[in-house]
């Protein structure tokens, strides 16, 4: 049935030798955590700032994040090399937590959703395979496709629910963002909760690097988002002393406030327009395109998309790459919010064509 049917046959072969009986998702979900200690113990996931790089593979990512001046670092990020034990695959998420209990929100989605996804994934691909109505092959990259953002609105659901059933973690009035991008092959599937953003680096006719802005930046102001809030009763505003900040608040009192009109927990406004729906795209990646830029709302607030893409492709050392734009991040809020606490900033920049290497992942103590 050709490569989505082989990917099929590879991972139930992984899924087999662990001898994990296939009786349902919550099996799947524990070979899927079987695969997460594996990637663990073989230095395959990376979970604080630092590079990535496996021989033989295409990628290098660079991670950085670094505190603010709110408090305890909310942010986290994830890169998974061989994701779901396939030699062509690539899991990267950046996570920005908010509340009281965010930076356990954010740690919690981070550390749920790899596995969650990858148990959705085998199970989507599974049916897919066995149904007589679908054709794989007939058109590979609209079922591939297809799969990845089914297994994706299932994921965020299963993730949003175990958070609020959480008994350890209060994300009433706490919750988190996430970003995450899969690369399979020569495609990426894109998939975003919140207002974090996805830019892509490609080469234009002229030769320079041009940007292309992967995600939306789901902000309460945003039109099709302050319709659904407004249909559900919350109401969208900016308080006086915050012009141009829009932020989501219950019917009847000035709470909680959120500058952002997707996100996991948060249940407070649940009911009232705030939804974990993730936006799923995909992108087909070519020659021109040399590496995407994955960061919170930290960085974008005082870097434009063309300034990141000319940060990071000029910096000559890829494993320094992430590092260079948060520390250039930092420097711009210096400059542009005096008097404003700095918001955590987090970057991961995954390079499209690394050149063969030794196995390497590194991880760096975060930067104060």
């Amino acid at each position: 049935m050709g490569h989505l049917s082989s990917m099929f046959n590879v991972l139930a072969r992984s899924f087999s030798l662990r001898k994990v009986k296939n009786n349902g998702n919550g099996d799947g979900r524990e070979a899927a955590d079987v695969m997460v200690k594996d990637a663990k113990k073989n230095e395959m996931i990376l979970r604080s700032s630092g590079y990535v790089n496996v021989d033989g593979s295409k990628n290098f990512a660079a991670v950085c994040s670094r505190r603010g001046e709110k408090g305890v670092n909310q942010d986290c990020c994830i890169v998974w090399e061989g994701f779901g034990c396939q030699a062509d695959m690539m899991f990267c998420g950046i996570f920005d937590g908010h509340g009281s209990w965010g930076h356990f929100v954010a740690k919690k989605v981070r550390d749920s959703m790899p596995s969650s996804l990858l148990s959705n994934w085998q199970e989507t691909l599974a049916q897919c395979s066995l149904d007589p109505d679908i054709n794989l092959e007939s058109d590979k990259k609209h079922q591939r496709f297809n799969i990845w953002k089914h297994s994706y609105l299932k994921t965020c659901a299963a993730v949003d629910q175990e958070l609020e059933q959480h008994r350890r973690i209060d994300s009433f009035s706490s919750g988190t963002t996430a970003l995450t991008i899969v690369r399979q092959g020569e495609l990426i599937f894109v998939a975003n909760v919140g207002d974090s953003r996805a830019v892509l680096a490609t080469t234009g006719e002229d030769g320079s690097l041009v940007p292309v802005q992967l995600t939306v930046d789901f902000k309460p102001n945003v039109p099709q988002e302050a319709e659904r809030i407004l249909q559900c009763k919350g109401r969208v505003f900016c308080l006086n002393d915050e012009p141009g900040v829009h932020r989501v608040w219950l019917p009847d009192a000035d709470s909680p406030g959120l500058a952002m009109s997707r996100a996991f927990g948060d249940y407070c406004v649940k009911d009232f327009g705030l939804i974990s729906v993730p936006e799923v795209t995909q992108r087909h990646i070519t020659s021109k395109d040399q590496f995407v830029v994955l960061a919170t709302d930290g960085v974008w607030d005082v870097i434009t998309n063309q300034a990141a893409v000319e940060i990071v492709s000029s910096t000559p050392d890829k494993a320094k790459a992430a590092k260079r734009l948060v520390q250039s991040a930092v420097q711009a809020w210096k400059r542009k919010r005096k008097g404003i606490a700095m918001d955590d900033i987090s970057a991961i920049c995954l390079f499209f064509h690394s050149s063969p290497s030794s196995q390497q992942v590194h991880a760096a103590s975060s930067p104060k």
